[in-house]
């Protein structure tokens, strides 16, 4: 092994891992909050940055970055939302329909920039190292660049949400993206008044959170001794 293939600061001091760890529990889903101040190109590209040094499958890199600055391109995303919005709604009945029609699900105009992440699925061609068996690994590797983004933005005190409520052809109409190309996120984007202690779902009650321990299983699926001492730390 070449001396330069080794990472000369591969280890991180207790204070590094204390604030990666306070970044991922410090992330929220962001869907008001925003203030109108333009996000430096210098930041922006440390955020993109981030995301471009997601893990890939067979390192295809299948994402693409489509930053949305236009107010009236926002707007279009913004309609195709309200459009799904007001289907969605509908799904859920009596009082659960009235929770979900009061809560805010985005800031897309309110932000003032957008990132559309989306793939390649043709990327690197058609059979790809690690994709053999599992078809759905290059969506999964974009997913890692969102979640890359979301978690450097949140370190550089910005605010990040992600809006699922539009349909993919409604958003490649806006952005012009083709059809070839899956949409995987429209994140809103942009600097915050403030960040909720709790995610948004889980302060309004829509959902508890999950406890740690109810999600965790040993060796085999819904198999576990409670009295192993992992379980103590959970």
């Amino acid at each position: 092994m070449q001396s330069n293939d080794i990472q000369a600061d591969a280890e991180f001091s207790a204070t590094e891992r204390d604030a990666v760890y306070k970044t991922i529990f410090k992330r929220r889903d962001v869907r008001g909050q925003f203030l109108p101040d333009p996000i430096p190109d210098a930041v922006l590209a440390r955020l993109l940055r981030a995301a471009h040094h997601a893990p890939s499958v067979g390192f295809m890199q299948p994402w693409d970055f489509i930053v949305v600055r236009d107010l009236a391109v926002r707007q279009q995303v913004r309609n195709a939302f309200e459009i799904a919005n007001i289907e969605a709604a509908e799904m859920f009945e009596d009082d659960r329909q009235k929770s979900y029609r009061r809560l805010k699900l985005q800031g897309i105009v309110e932000a003032p920039i957008g990132i559309c992440v989306t793939c390649d699925r043709s990327r690197t061609g058609k059979v790809v190292l690690g994709r053999t068996h599992q078809a759905d690994m290059d969506l999964y590797s974009a997913v890692c660049a969102v979640q890359n983004l979301w978690l450097a933005a949140r370190a550089e005190n910005i605010g990040a949400g992600w809006v699922s409520i539009i349909k993919p052809d409604d958003l490649r109409a806006a952005l012009g993206i083709p059809s070839s190309i899956q949409p995987i996120a429209y994140l809103c984007v942009g600097y915050v008044s403030h960040f909720f202690q709790k995610p948004d779902l889980e302060a309004t009650g829509w959902l508890p959170r999950t406890p740690l321990s109810d999600a965790v299983w040993i060796d085999r699926w819904h198999e576990r001794d409670s009295s192993d001492p992992l379980f103590e730390s959970l």
